[in-house]
């Protein structure tokens, strides 16, 4: 057991010299001998002792940098923080101070400190009425004074309270003017200035092409206060318009006027324009009056082309017939040359023969004149009760929002109400023309009808005279 132990330590011993002699082998890759691999080790050691000793030397160096960082960041926050001890008491004593100059103030100002105290209110509400007004597009500075009595603390000047008045005068006689100045519109020319005619304070408009303007009153940073309407509103109230800007000084001409100063000429934006709804009307929207004001279109699309196709067809037949009357050769190509050739094929019978013979042709000839009348007849007819159809349909509708949401959002239920009277406008509207057709149609029908019956009954009469 004892040399077993011995030999284990000499092979350990010869793996570590073996492990020793492999790591510490010089650069040149020759090892002389055991002593100079013990040197190689030592100087390594030494070497990244010195590393380690120079590493830490430097940690030290940058602690006790941070630790000096710190000591001075905290000096400086303990001196800003009595600084700001220090502002803090000289603001409460300054606004200590205030408050005593205020009441002072108070009361040297007596009975006059409720008089300017209204002067100010009656300022900024004057302000603000001027500011809404389109007479502010032409005068864009004039409450910069009347802002300034509004928000000041202090007593206002004799001027500044004149400017009140002078600027209530300026505003009455401004509003019965009809003037034309230049100002920037906003989206015309990307905000160049044009020049606009203003009539009173209720309309204004492009002194050039008479387009209307909408007036906003500028922000606090400013800005164009005026703007294009999106949609004019044509007709005789542009006309108008551009009588105004083409008259000459003394000239009396109409004006227009909107009383609801732009609220009402911005309102046309909204009104649908004859092309709108005509285009709304034919493109079978579903929303104009749901499924029910479609399929009366549809009916009302359908019959108008059958309607004119039988009008044309009966024409046709109408002349062809009344060419067939004034030759004596039968053609089969319209229904008086039929009947001629029926009443050939039976000449030589005897009258009552050819009479049957005659009201037989006419009657095959009847259905083939009145083909499509009564669908036409039934589409007027169906029209006006789809559209009551429509009419209660809507109506339930309206209630069920009512039931659900109650009354108090009339737009809820408009939706409702407006399919109900759509539809029923729509059936009208199918009705009236298709009655037009099918009278049309039918007095034409009739016409070549009794054309047939009356060259009918003069061939029988024709034919008895020859046998007789």
């Amino acid at each position: 057991m004892i040399k077993s132990m011995n030999m284990l330590k000499g092979i350990a011993a010869t793996v570590v010299a073996a492990s020793v002699m492999l790591t510490a082998v010089p650069a040149n890759g020759q090892v002389t001998s055991i002593q100079s691999v013990l040197d190689q080790v030592r100087e390594n050691a030494q070497r990244v002792e010195q590393e380690n000793r120079q590493r830490e030397a430097e940690f030290r160096q940058r602690r006790d940098e941070q630790a000096a960082l710190l000591a001075q960041a905290r000096a400086e926050l303990a001196a800003l923080e009595r600084r700001s001890r220090v502002v803090q008491n000289q603001s409460d004593a300054n606004q200590a101070n205030i408050d005593v100059l205020a009441e002072e103030l108070r009361l040297a100002q007596g009975d006059f400190g409720e008089v300017f105290g209204l002067a100010r209110a009656k300022a900024a509400e004057f302000k603000a009425m001027l500011d809404s007004s389109l007479i502010s597009s032409q005068y864009p500075a004039r409450t910069e004074v009347l802002g300034r009595v509004a928000e000041s603390k202090a007593l206002p000047s004799t001027d500044d309270l004149n400017t009140i008045w002078e600027n209530m005068l300026r505003e009455i006689r401004a509003q019965r003017e009809i003037a034309t100045y230049d100002a920037p519109v906003a989206n015309v020319e990307d905000g160049a200035s044009q020049s606009v005619t203003r009539v009173g304070p209720f309309a204004v408009f492009t002194a050039d092409t008479a387009n209307f303007l909408a007036y906003k009153a500028p922000g606090e940073s400013g800005g164009i206060s005026l703007a294009k309407l999106p949609r004019q509103p044509g007709g005789a109230i542009s006309k108008a318009a551009r009588r105004v800007a083409a008259a000459s000084d003394g000239e009396l001409v109409y004006a227009p006027l909107d009383p609801t100063r732009g609220s009402l000429l911005a309102s046309f934006e909204r009104v649908p324009t004859v092309t709108e709804r005509v285009g709304r009307f034919w493109l079978f929207e579903g929303g104009f009056g749901g499924t029910v004001g479609v399929i009366i279109q549809w009916i009302l699309a359908l019959g108008i082309v059958l309607g004119l196709l039988k009008i044309i067809s009966l024409l046709m037949t109408f002349m062809a017939v009344g060419a067939q009357k004034r030759k004596a050769q039968a053609s089969r190509n319209n229904p008086l040359g039929r009947i001629m050739t029926a009443y050939d094929n039976a000449r030589n019978d005897d009258a009552e023969t050819v009479e049957l013979v005659l009201d037989e042709a006419i009657l095959k000839e009847s259905p083939k004149l009145e083909r499509g009348l009564n669908l036409l007849k039934l589409s007027a007819g169906i029209a006006p009760l789809l559209g009551l159809l429509g009419t209660v349909t809507g109506m339930i509708k309206t209630f069920q929002a009512m039931m659900i949401y109650g009354t108090g959002d009339p737009q809820l239920m408009a939706g409702g109400i407006s399919e109900a009277l759509v539809t029923t406008m729509l059936g009208l509207i199918a009705a009236i023309p298709l009655l037009v057709l099918h009278s049309i149609c039918s007095s034409l029908a009739r016409g070549v009808q009794s054309t047939l019956e009356e060259q009918s009954a003069g061939i029988v009469a024709r034919h008895v005279e020859s046998r007789g």
